[in-house]
């Protein structure tokens, strides 16, 4: 009998996660991860080592390879997905300029981002889906290295998280419509690369050379090299195919748009999503955080997300001395919801809805404990979700269905005070590889495999449905609300602390 396996390999913004899914039985027979250390950098700088993401990707390659013993020679094919945008620029070698890539997350970019927003954010809008922010790979490269980075050779290539790994497998450079659109960089007319983005930006010498071809999530367009083959123990040749951003792999993973699921990622981004129809031309565009181009022309995918999910979590497992992200979530149920009146403003890492977001407890006083402000951080993270699926819902963008993904749907707490917060039942996978599944499903629809066919039902990760306490949604209901109104009076405050204090030269 012939075994079928794939290998998926996702890139989040603090690890790199690898597993291979046998095709006859679904089951996931390999599974690693490494960690993928980040260095903070003065003005919000948050980058990740060339080397580290070289050893990450070997140790957990090879350890797949370890695991699957002679099963190693049945790989068919490999994909790839990741975290969206950040900046993995290379040079005239095929090295990250400087040695490293910058996070998503990065926030040195925060005030060249709300300087494009007034000048330009409406017809970049209109162009491309969203407007300028701080994570994007043009305003990180403009920012870092300068206007004039690709005109000077500096900058050779732009690639996505993702697109790096597939470079470094296969020598290819190439990218696909989620990540390039979700990066603000695809007229969604067109589907082609935005001479605009690339202008307001101020990287009018940006081309698609430099960007890359795109290639449809699905396809075949490069092989392992040898050299990669022998230091993984992986069979040389093996086909990779083009994935998708990791939240369109976790999407495919678990058939979020056949089964009319929305999502809400609760990874260290805030990201809450749902595809439907396709704005028709001329017709105004849903005022959503972004409209993306993912590759059916009948179809977008509309998202409300924040670079500040989990990582407000993380956040308080190292500062308020807790110790992980799990001690904050167990110490946080032992106050009631609403922390005995404290507020937490979840966005260590910014945010977009209000402009320039910043972190911050609301009405801590001397009687409030660690308990209560580990509450108020897990409360605000699950409203912030909560918060962008309403925005979605106000434009009739969110179906019944919901689906919770990411690290924080490992907690069935925390899936059952989205659900309170949402008034509804709430689906969540605990399989914090979803990302990960929906690569090596990539890597099985570029052999012929079809995911829409029920005999292949029991490749989608599983997932489990919890309904709100029935006496919590009132509570539930008046928190929301008491949070969004806090959220806009803060507006104008938050716009105070961005960017307009000058550092140091001590401190550069």
């Amino acid at each position: 009998m012939t075994t079928n396996i794939y290998l998926g390999i996702d890139m989040g913004s603090s690890s790199l996660k690898a597993l291979a899914l046998d095709a006859d039985s679904g089951r996931t027979v390999a599974l690693a991860r490494a960690a993928l250390p980040h260095d903070r950098r003065p003005g919000g700088g948050c980058e990740v080592a060339e080397a580290a993401i070289h050893a990450a990707l070997g140790r957990v390659l090879g350890a797949i390879a370890g695991q699957l013993g002679p099963l190693a020679a049945a790989v068919r094919a490999i994909g790839c997905t990741g975290h969206g945008a950040g900046l993995y620029a290379l040079d005239a070698t095929g090295r990250l300029v400087g040695g490293s890539a910058v996070a998503s997350t990065d926030q040195r970019a925060t005030a060249r981002a709300l300087k494009l927003a007034r000048s330009h954010g409406a017809a970049l809008f209109d162009d491309v889906g969203c407007g300028p922010w701080p994570g994007q790979p043009t305003l990180i490269a403009a920012e870092l290295f300068g206007h004039d980075a690709v005109q000077r050779g500096e900058l050779q290539r732009l690639l996505f998280a993702k697109d790096y790994l597939g470079f470094l497998l296969t020598g290819e450079a190439a990218t696909d419509l989620s990540d390039a659109s979700t990066a603000g960089l695809v007229s969604l007319a067109s589907g082609r690369w935005s001479q605009q983005a690339f202008d307001a930006a101020g990287l009018s010498d940006l081309s698609p050379r430099t960007l890359g071809r795109i290639v449809p999530s699905g396809e075949v367009y490069g092989r392992l090299l040898p050299a990669q083959a022998a230091a993984c123990g992986l069979p040389a040749g093996v086909p990779v195919a083009m994935g998708a951003i990791d939240l369109l792999a976790s999407m495919t993973a678990i058939r979020a748009e056949a089964r009319g699921h929305a999502v809400a990622v609760f990874g260290t981004w805030s990201v809450n999503a749902a595809i439907g129809p396709a704005t028709p031309a001329g017709a105004p565009k849903p005022p959503v955080a972004a409209v993306v181009n993912f590759g059916p022309a009948e179809r977008r995918l509309y998202m409300e997300n924040s670079p500040s999910s989990m990582a407000n979590i993380a956040w308080a497992a190292e500062a308020l001395g807790f110790g992980s992200e799990q001690a904050v979530i167990d110490a946080a149920m032992g106050s009631p919801l609403g922390a005995h009146g404290v507020r937490f403003l979840p966005f260590v890492n910014g945010g977009s809805a209000p402009p320039g977001a910043s972190a911050g407890f609301v009405g801590l006083r001397s009687h409030h404990g660690r308990a209560d402000m580990a509450r108020a951080v897990v409360d605000a993270v699950v409203a912030l979700h909560a918060r962008h699926l309403g925005r979605l819902a106000a434009h009739g963008l969110l179906p019944e269905a919901l689906t919770m993904l990411g690290g924080g749907a490992r907690d069935a707490r925390l899936a059952r005070l989205l659900a309170g917060f949402l008034g509804r039942p709430v689906a969540r996978c605990g399989d914090d590889e979803t990302g990960a599944r929906g690569a090596a499903l990539y890597a099985a629809i570029s052999q012929g495999l079809d995911l829409d066919a029920s005999a292949n039902a029991h490749l989608l990760a599983p997932c489990e449905t919890l309904a709100p306490e029935a006496g919590d949604i009132p509570a539930c209901a008046d928190f929301l609300a008491g949070f969004d109104a806090l959220l806009d009076s803060l507006a104008p405050a938050f716009t105070l602390t961005t960017g307009t204090t000058r550092m140091p030269d001590s401190a550069r």
